[in-house]
């Protein structure tokens, strides 16, 4: 089995590769191949993927290379976790959303936009030479806005999935709580990829006894403490945010914080340049505890246990996956990309039943689904009207003033990777 990287030279991939030693019964990896196009990094992240193969008695090759074309070449699968523009242009993202008193985060609101007007025409010319290459090949989607991207590459006509880390985050946040296996742990999980909800926690698989009032009412200090809103709102919703959430249900608290401080970019960024020196040292030979700051908890394991169903070699039944609609959430477009609960294998991911889902939830699905169809719009055809109209229709902007304000700016920040701005 074959699984080229792509963006392999991340200061996340030991994080993966630790993934595929441990894991190797599930996902047998004959061969790894990390593409990226910094050959510094990738100088610094292949050798030392070799040595956490080699110290866990790993028997797979790693190969890395800046050629697109030769990585994907034969490969079973592809994983995306790719940043254009890296951290310098989500330190952009960041900041000039504030100077309009807006939300600055890299996957949400203007922010957000820019990330995918930037990132969805690279990734589908990746997409179309992994298709010339192998046509059979699944392309596992990591790169942010998840929702937005994995729907380009599948309206594209490619197989795609989208994964998240939050979920799996949950799962085994919530498993330490209730003092059981991850594994026994079924989340009712809904919504859109950096929206969604725990509407359900079930023991057992999806029709296990729901444990979420219990685990609200014994550890809701310790999970709202986590998610940084105040347990009285977990109360009265009665059910678990993601924390991404925190963007809307306490916006003008966020910008606030946000105009305070450093960017989380800026942090990043630094974290970053402590990694690559750690993995410089020849005698490093497994994932450094700091990279656990860094961010993607728990993503190799979703990473492997998806790889696994779609290439055939085993996996869990049922994975949080981004995949279509399909009538699932009966009030979108059955061509949206949401996520939720499915059933995985080679032929793809099905998403499983869910429950009519509360209006004060399933409108805010609505109205980001809107903005998603826009901004991929946006993204594919450009012009500063299909922007406008994208920052127009998100609930974190939605006033003509701010529109106009916003997309100045996110044009005026992105002139170098956007040919038509």
């Amino acid at each position: 089995m074959k699984l080229a990287v792509v963006g392999g030279g991340s200061t996340y991939t030991p994080e993966l590769i630790d993934g595929f030693a441990r894991l190797r019964r599930t996902l047998p990896v004959e061969e790894l191949v990390l593409v990226d196009p910094a050959a510094d990094r990738l100088d610094l992240v292949g050798p030392l993927a070799r040595r956490i193969f080699a110290k866990q008695g790993h028997p797979a090759t790693v190969t890395t290379t800046s050629d697109v074309d030769a990585g994907v070449a034969d490969a079973d699968a592809v994983l995306l976790q790719l940043r254009v523009g890296g951290q310098a242009a989500r330190n952009e993202d960041e900041t000039w959303p504030l100077e309009c008193g807006c939300v600055g985060q890299e996957t949400t609101g203007a922010g957000g936009l820019a990330k995918a007007l930037r990132t969805v025409p690279v990734v589908l010319d990746i997409a179309e030479r992994v298709r010339r290459a192998n046509p059979d090949a699944w392309i596992i989607d990591f790169t942010n806005p998840v929702g937005i991207v994995t729907r380009a590459l599948i309206e594209a006509g490619h197989k795609a999935v989208g994964l998240c880390n939050v979920a799996i985050g949950f799962q085994r946040r919530f498993a330490g709580h209730l003092g059981v296996d991850p594994s026994e742990v079924f989340l009712d999980h809904v919504g859109l990829n950096h929206l969604t909800w725990e509407t359900g926690v079930r023991l057992g698989g999806p029709h296990g006894a729901d444990v979420l009032p219990k685990l609200l009412a014994e550890h809701g200090d310790a999970i709202a403490e986590n998610l940084r809103l105040p347990r009285p709102v977990l109360d009265r919703l009665g059910v678990v945010p993601s924390y991404y959430l925190r963007y809307f249900y306490a916006h003008d608290e966020v910008v606030r914080e946000l105009g305070s401080k450093p960017s989380r970019a800026a942090e990043v960024a630094e974290m970053e340049r402590q990694l690559l020196r750690m993995y410089a040292d020849p005698a490093l030979d497994e994932k450094p505890e700091l990279l656990a700051k860094r961010g993607g908890a728990f993503y190799s394991e979703a990473a492997v246990d998806l790889t696994a169903s779609l290439v055939g070699s085993g996996g869990s039944p049922y994975q949080v996956v981004n995949t279509l609609n399909r009538g699932t959430l009966p009030f979108l477009p059955d061509e949206a990309v949401i996520e939720v609960q499915a059933t995985v294998g080679h032929a793809g991911a099905a998403p499983l039943p869910v429950a009519r889902l509360d209006p004060l939830f399933g409108g805010l699905v609505s109205h980001v689904t809107a903005y998603e169809e826009l901004a991929l719009d946006a993204a594919l055809r450009g012009g500063r009207d299909r922007v406008y109209k994208a920052l127009l229709a998100h609930p974190l902007v939605g006033q003509y003033e701010l529109a106009d304000g916003l997309t100045d700016r996110l044009l005026a920040h992105n002139r170098e990777h956007l040919p038509w701005a």
